[in-house]
């Protein structure tokens, strides 16, 4: 029987999905449910519940002794509570106690869904090895999470490192958040389509408007859709290098999976390749100026969409090392 056995939720807007995962970062059995996001809490809650008990039902769910998630936000870790932006059911639901009753009594951790790729990528993909280091996701939103002095740094409420809120355009346009000029509102996919259509970027044949169809009519040397690219990374230098001069971080790992639906490209922005890296690598030159931020790098995520599973188990791990099995009670299937 594997030691250290955790469970783990990566919940978004699209998909909730669940794993068993042992104390190597290996997936060892998983469950996943559509996210019925337009519907009210308690008929979310009831899919969450149904991956549950998909993982209650082996023999290794009795060696389980924490379960940790990785939830869209914004989360409040300290009330146990999420109140995600795509999921309009869930305004204030306190998730972790509903987790907590159908995991039996385990102890939940809870942490948004950048701060979990942010654990995965520390533990098993591009940030191992580094002490100080963001990690994104560029998906539909822009979310990240801070690994600092060697640890992850979640943060009270478990949203530290949310880049996508930070503010690199002044007089901006107006972002969902309150705010103006957000990294989110000029480098999310959605985005990324958005000004490509209203520069006069023609879709093709197929009518498809989306990010992934920008970045190859990019490849292909279109130049409103390689302006709208070198807009997007501009605005993620900007923020990145406003990271870096603030907590002294030397690298950014980007990636577009996890619990947030409808990445950049395809499934992740790794998949854009040079058509975002190459001006996000010469638009950091020019921000990242000062001597203690001037070898930053960048790096395409590794872990793709195990990040949100394997980075909400790190944090389970984290923050209950000690949980003992053997006082749990066992899990209430609904």
């Amino acid at each position: 029987m594997p030691t250290d056995l955790v469970a783990a939720l990566d919940i978004g807007g699209t998909k909730i999905a669940g794993a068993l995962v042992d104390g190597q970062g290996r997936i060892l059995l998983r469950a996943q449910r559509p996210t019925p996001a337009r519907e009210d809490g308690d008929t979310v809650m009831r899919a969450v519940e149904e991956v549950i008990g998909e993982l209650t039902a082996g023999e290794p769910w009795g060696e389980v002794r924490a379960v940790g998630i990785g939830s869209a936000g914004p989360v409040d870790a300290s009330a146990g509570t999420v109140s995600p932006v795509n999921v309009p059911g869930w305004r204030g639901y306190p998730l972790v106690e509903r987790v907590r009753a159908a995991a039996g009594g385990r102890p939940v951790e809870l942490v948004g869904d950048g701060v979990a790729m942010t654990a995965a990528e520390h533990w098993q993909g591009a940030a191992r090895g580094h002490d100080n280091a963001l990690c994104m996701v560029v998906s539909t939103g822009v979310g990240g999470g801070l690994i600092l002095d060697g640890a992850l740094h979640p943060g009270p409420t478990g949203n530290a490192g949310h880049i996508g809120h930070i503010s690199v355009d002044l007089d901006g346009d107006p972002c969902p958040c309150g705010a103006r000029g957000c990294v989110e509102r000029i480098a999310s996919g959605p985005n990324i389509a958005r000004r490509a259509l209203e520069a006069g970027w023609l879709p093709g044949p197929d009518g498809d408007t989306s990010a992934a169809a920008v970045a190859l009519a990019a490849r292909a040397g279109d130049p409103v859709a390689i302006a709208s690219f070198e807009r997007a990374a501009q605005a993620l230098a900007a923020g990145i290098a406003a990271t870096a001069t603030l907590v002294e971080i030397d690298i950014a790992v980007i990636g577009g999976g996890g619990a947030m639906a409808g990445a950049v490209i395809g499934g992740g922005v790794a998949m854009a390749g040079e058509v975002l890296f190459a001006p996000l690598r010469r638009a950091l030159r020019d921000y990242a100026t000062l001597s203690f931020v001037s070898r930053l790098t960048v790096a395409p995520a590794l872990m793709g969409t195990d990040a949100g599973l394997v980075g909400a188990a790190a944090a389970a791990l984290r923050a209950y090392p000690d949980a003992t099995v053997g006082r749990l009670r066992p899990a209430v299937n609904r």
